[in-house]
């Protein structure tokens, strides 16, 4: 499997490097790589620390976005189980992204440069500055100001957006596609046992369903605005999808056999992504996007695609 890199910036992303500048917290992200996916008792017993070390780590990489948490049931309750967000940090002082992986194209899709939207309320957008249009009213979804949109709701219904395929127009083969967003679940206030099955379709053809465990608010998301309320929706969870030649995966579990041929990869200059949560869902509980300016990890819908040359 292709390993997850995270490109820094040495000046931009200084905030990261003083995050991973820990052995504790280097030591806590090599756990997690060696195990999957730990909560903090485990990685305190794992590395033999306090568990008030750990988690004080545990805060500081999941505020940099070297981690994230997801919240499980458990016999008594729920827990928080830690992952890993990267495989590599690579630490670049100058520009040529290029120079680092050639064979990888990236393309960043603004959250609100959607091409088509049918959703159903409760829904909303909203920029960093403030709501856009009306609250549950899914025709706002067509505002010229989605353009603006940093977050977008809805309890039903997708939305669809049209990526340039670079790799065709350089004549390159595509052997690996991934696409990156930070999502979650949708209820009115917020619910962290509120599962809700997101499906993925790239030119028409579902990739499969991955269900989101809830809709999170415990805490402010790390560039969520200040004049955001407490009681909506604060972060997400950073999910991949890669479609490979062997099948589709998330995080790399596998969810579907379906493969870069099946979706014409080669066949279109244009990629059809389409993020939905179907009405007959067996857990239809709505989804949040979350994009530049929310949540924890502020970055655009990412595009990744590997080639052959």
């Amino acid at each position: 499997m292709t390993p997850n890199f995270l490109l820094i910036d040495a000046e931009k992303d200084f905030e990261v490097l003083k995050a991973a500048a820990s052995l504790v917290r280097v030591q806590i992200l090599k756990a997690l790589h060696e195990t999957g996916g730990l909560n903090v008792n485990e990685i305190a017993e794992r590395l033999t620390l306090p568990q008030s070390t750990v988690s004080a780590g545990v805060t500081a990489l999941e505020a940099a976005g070297l981690l994230r948490t997801e919240t499980r049931k458990a016999r008594k309750g729920s827990q928080k189980i830690c992952f890993a967000t990267c495989d590599e940090l690579v630490i670049s002082f100058h520009k040529p992204e290029k120079a680092i992986d050639s064979s990888r194209i990236t393309v960043a899709m603004p959250l609100g440069l959607y091409t088509q939207a049918s959703v159903t309320g409760p829904c909303g957008i909203c920029s960093p500055d403030g709501i856009i249009g009306l609250l549950d009213v899914p025709d706002t979804f067509m505002d010229p100001d989605r353009m603006k949109a940093a977050l977008l709701w809805f309890t039903s219904g997708y939305v669809e957006y049209q990526f340039p395929n670079n790799a065709k127009i350089q004549g390159r083969t595509v052997t690996e596609m991934e696409f990156a967003m930070e999502v979650s679940s949708e209820v009115p206030g917020t619910h962290s046992n509120w599962p809700s099955d997101i499906t993925l379709s790239v030119n028409g053809v579902e990739l499969g369903d991955w269900t989101s465990p809830g809709d999170f608010g415990d805490k402010r998301g790390v560039y969520t605005p200040d004049w955001w309320k407490l009681s909506g929706s604060q972060y997400g969870m950073l999910k991949t999808w890669r479609i490979t030649e062997e099948g589709s995966f998330v995080d790399g579990n596998r969810i579907s056999s379906i493969t870069l041929k099946d979706i014409g990869i080669s066949d279109h200059r244009s990629i059809r992504l389409r993020i939905e949560v179907k009405a007959g869902a067996r857990h239809p509980g709505g989804l949040n996007i979350f994009g530049r300016g929310f949540g924890n990890y502020d970055q655009d819908i990412l595009l990744r695609l590997r080639t052959a040359g």
